[in-house]
């Protein structure tokens, strides 16, 4: 099945889903209303609610229980990409004007304040402290993930090991407690919950892995933005580390790399990305990308087999194979 055969095949859930996330974020105040809409209005996957209403599955499924679960995450993550935008100085995403570009950087940090204080706000709704003490921590985690991120901006020093933590924190632990919570809401059983929270930490690593390599493969139709961005920021990514480590390009793409952090322009990049594309550090990447939709698949093994096991199963592919 394909992603778009999933949409359709849960777009009752997933148009409540949606009304629930806009409905969340409007206010009276005309400003802060238009900047957190624009970038739910841009679209997105929606990965994450996704994965909490199939989890849901697992166990006693109510749709009223899993929005307080699947809106809140879908909105910290919108917040986090806000804040991104303004580190990153980034014109564009998901091939619209980021909310910094719209308005500016002040507006854009309020409005990522704004959707963080709803996200928590909505999911009060939901009285087990369990549920509570799982969201704060990755929301405290994925904090440090970020600063890792800006500490290690232009050092090509750093390790696989310093990669895997860094998006294990900005990236895998959203989605891995996408799958748990989904399950805990459902009072599925803890073992359930436990396999699921594997399978999403798995996907999640996959996801930031294949998210590089499209950054550096893609089109800026494809992806929404200029290849190469970020380099650009500064982010050395997996694809990045591993083609350093490989002696006979290692010089020049050192080289590519000093320019660009003092230029930071698109016609730099374009000779730093030629390198890496044809450096093994891609395949490697890609290579360890799926060794961890394998490992996803692995964790749902045992699990009961319903539609939902299926449906994650195809997203697991999905995301292993993902061009977009």
């Amino acid at each position: 099945m394909k992603l778009l055969d999933l949409y359709a095949k849960m777009k009752g859930d997933l148009n409540q889903i949606e009304q629930e996330l806009e409905r969340t974020v409007t206010t009276d105040h005309v400003l802060l209303s238009e900047a957190s809409v624009h970038l739910l209005k841009a679209g997105g996957k929606r990965i994450r609610p996704i994965i909490v209403l199939l989890s849901g599955k697992f166990g006693d499924y109510s749709l009223e229980v899993m929005k307080h679960i699947a809106v809140p995450l879908e909105l910290i993550h919108m917040a986090s990409l806000v804040h991104d935008d303004v580190i990153d100085d980034a014109e564009t995403r998901r091939g619209q004007l980021t909310v910094k570009s719209q308005w500016d950087n002040r507006i854009a940090m309020y409005t990522g304040d704004y959707i963080y204080g709803k996200a928590l706000t909505l999911a009060t709704k939901l009285t087990n402290p369990i549920i509570h003490q799982i969201l704060s921590k990755a929301m405290v985690q994925m904090c440090v993930g970020e600063m890792e991120q800006i500490r290690d901006f232009f050092n090509m020093d750093q390790t696989v090991r310093n990669y895997f933590l860094r998006i294990r924190r900005k990236t895998a632990l959203l989605i891995a407690i996408s799958c748990q919570l989904g399950a805990v809401a459902s009072n599925a059983d803890r073992a359930t919950a436990n396999k699921l929270y594997r399978f999403g930490y798995n996907i999640g690593m996959a996801y930031q892995i294949r998210d590089d390599l499209l950054d550096l493969l893609g089109t800026e139709k494809q992806i929404g933005k200029p290849p190469g961005s970020d380099m650009r920021q500064g982010n050395i990514t997996l694809p990045v580390i591993l083609a350093l480590k490989d002696n006979r390009i290692q010089e020049a793409l050192s080289r590519e790399l000093a320019i660009i952090r003092k230029s930071g322009s698109v016609s730099d990049t374009s000779r730093a990305i030629e390198i890496i594309r044809n450096s093994e550090g891609v395949a490697q990447a890609d290579q360890l990308a799926s060794r961890y939709i394998s490992k996803a698949l692995a964790a749902l093994e045992g699990l009961p087999n319903i539609a939902a096991k299926k449906n994650l199963v195809d997203i697991a592919h999905f995301v292993g194979k993902r061009n977009y």
